[in-house]
Order: structure tokens, then C-alpha cells, then sequence
């Protein structure tokens, strides 16, 4: 990049089902980047998103998309192809982070990563006879919650699988930790302080996350130090494993005993204003706008190098 003169194209909204949430980011990212003197253009990404990136010369994507064809890999090898350096994770590491059951195969032999039980169905495989519950069903490939069910009987059991497989191929049935909620993000590799969140009704999904006000969220952590330091040592580590760049963000769930038991991890979580990452970064002392201008410094491309 030469600096702030610069285009940078902010690649926002897409394809998937998390448009909506991907447009509050990416119109947050521009006002940021322009407050900070960048040359800045909004690019609403579709099927003409090679001609557009021409048409406007992006010297440098900043990536704003979550879901598919955004945050899978699909984007970061199409700029490969094109020689445009991105923000986020490459394309390895897209793909699998955005795979909740492949990440968790990855994943499985780091001992410091502790994970829920869990059973992987495909489409066919007979919903598994659980003895306990709760358990949490989740489409494998996804974000924002969307697909995701708490399930107390079989019988919810066997309609949040089939509503997840609307979704996806194949669905992640995990044992439900009771607990608290956190949520630990990862800038070039450091972790800011631990977010905890308290979801009005006691589960975090779409609505809480994205509707009700009467969801809480609680920075620095108000949890043991022992388990924050647990949450963030694991969040790092699932990181570096899975060759993340930039800004990440790993979710957890606490049990009983104080121990974080992995959920995810996004490689370009939400980036508006109230957006959790933002928050953990505001109690470090990073601005929403420093860290906007942070995460652009680390874009990269390998093509680059190998074109050289």
C-alpha cells in the first residue's frame, strides 16, 4: 500500500444471508477509514465484483463481508487471482475457520483447545438418540446464529436438525455447556480483554444478538482472571493453528469449573460501532477508527509475492 493515497475499496453486503449485518459493517469501516483521510469506495459485492474492483481501481480491499462467498475464501482467492492485497484471513483459513466441523477436526489435537462433545450429521445419517440434553444444532457452514436451535427433547432435536440442513449439508450437534457466554477477539495476533456477554431469555442467538436491547454486554470480563487468561490463551492458539490474520474473534462457552469450551472462530466478525470486537478494542484503548486503519495495514496478498 502507498499510504493514505491509497484506494481502498470496502467490500460490503454480498450474497449470503448475513447481508444485512455485512452493509451495518461496511458502512461503519467507511466512515472510519474516510475519518482517517483514506480514499475510500463502498463496493457492494455481486457477480460483477471483478469488473467493479477495475472500474474503481482498488489498490486494497478491506473486507467487510460475513458468510458465504465473503468470509469462505471465495473472495480472498478471487483477489489472489487479481493481485489485490485484502484484509483478514487467506484463503486457507477462511475456508476452514468457516467450516465449524472442520475447524473443530483441526483443532482436536491442541489440548489447551477444550471442545464439547458433539455428533456430525450429513444429509440421510439418522438424527442420533440423545440421552443428554440440552444440546445445540447448528448448520456446519454459517454465521450470525442463523440455523442454530437449543434443543431440550428429541423431538426438537429432530426438527432444529432438519431446519439446519436447510442451511447446509451437514449439521454440528454439540452438548450444551451451561455457563457464561464469552467472547475473546485476536488483533495481528495479540487478545483483547475477554467480553462477556448475558442474552436476554439465556440464549444468544440472531435476535439477541441483533434485536433485543436487553442483551448485555459486560468488557472487561466480570469472570475468574484464571478463566480469561484460559479463553484467551485458547483463542490465540486456535488462531495461530489455523494461520488467521488480522483481526479474529473466538467464541466460548464457561461451564461449572471455570474451563472455556471453544465455539468458533470468525475471521471477519461484525465491525459496526457496538460490534463486540470494536468493544474489547475500545477497552485496550484502540479507537473504532484506529482499529479500522489497523486491520487495513495488515492486508496482504500472496500473489504478489509469487508473481515477483
Amino acid at each position: 500500500m502507498g499510504g493514505r493515497t491509497t484506494v481502498v475499496g470496502v467490500l460490503m453486503g454480498g450474497m449470503s444471508s448475513e447481508r444485512d449485518v455485512s452493509l451495518k459493517t461496511g458502512k461503519a469501516v467507511c466512515r472510519a477509514l474516510a475519518s482517517r483521510g483514506y480514499d475510500v469506495r463502498a463496493i457492494d459485492v455481486n457477480e460483477q465484483l471483478p469488473a467493479r474492483l477495475r472500474e474503481e481501481a482498488v489498490d486494497v480491499a478491506w473486507l467487510a463481508l460475513h458468510g458465504r462467498f465473503g468470509e469462505d475464501g471465495c473472495v480472498q482467492g478471487l483477489l489472489e487471482v487479481m493481485g489485490i492485497p485484502y484484509t483478514g484471513s487467506g484463503v486457507l483459513a477462511s475456508a476452514v475457520a468457516m467450516d465449524k466441523i472442520r475447524t473443530k477436526l483441526v483443532l482436536a489435537e491442541h489440548s489447551e483447545i477444550v471442545m464439547a462433545k458433539d455428533w456430525v450429521l450429513a444429509p440421510g445419517d439418522p438424527v442420533p438418540a440423545v440421552q443428554d440434553f440440552p444440546v445445540i444444532v447448528k448448520p456446519s457452514v454459517g454465521g450470525s446464529t442463523i440455523g442454530m436451535a437449543r434443543c431440550v427433547d428429541q423431538a426438537g432435536l429432530t426438527r432444529a436438525v432438519a431446519d439446519a440442513l436447510a442451511h447446509d449439508d451437514e449439521v454440528l450437534i454439540e452438548r450444551c455447556i451451561e455457563g457464561d457466554e464469552i467472547t475473546v477477539a485476536i488483533l495481528d495476533g495479540e487478545a483483547l480483554p475477554v467480553v462477556r456477554i448475558v442474552a436476554a431469555g439465556g440464549f444468544f442467538d440472531f435476535d439477541a444478538k441483533y434485536d433485543n436491547e436487553e442483551t448485555v454486554y459486560q468488557v472487561p470480563a466480570p469472570i475468574p482472571d484464571r478463566v480469561a487468561v484460559a479463553a484467551q490463551r485458547a483463542a490465540v492458539r486456535a488462531y495461530e493453528v489455523l494461520g488467521c490474520v488480522g483481526l479474529a474473534r473466538a467464541d466460548f462457552m464457561v461451564d461449572g469449573e471455570g474451563t472455556p469450551h471453544f465455539l468458533e472462530i470468525n475471521t471477519l466478525p461484525g465491525m459496526t460501532e457496538t460490534s463486540l470486537s470494536p468493544m474489547a478494542a475500545k477497552a485496550s484503548g484502540i479507537s473504532f477508527e484506529e482499529l479500522a486503519e489497523r486491520i487495513l495495514k495488515s492486508a496482504h496478498c500472496l500473489s504478489r509475492h509469487a508473481a515477483g
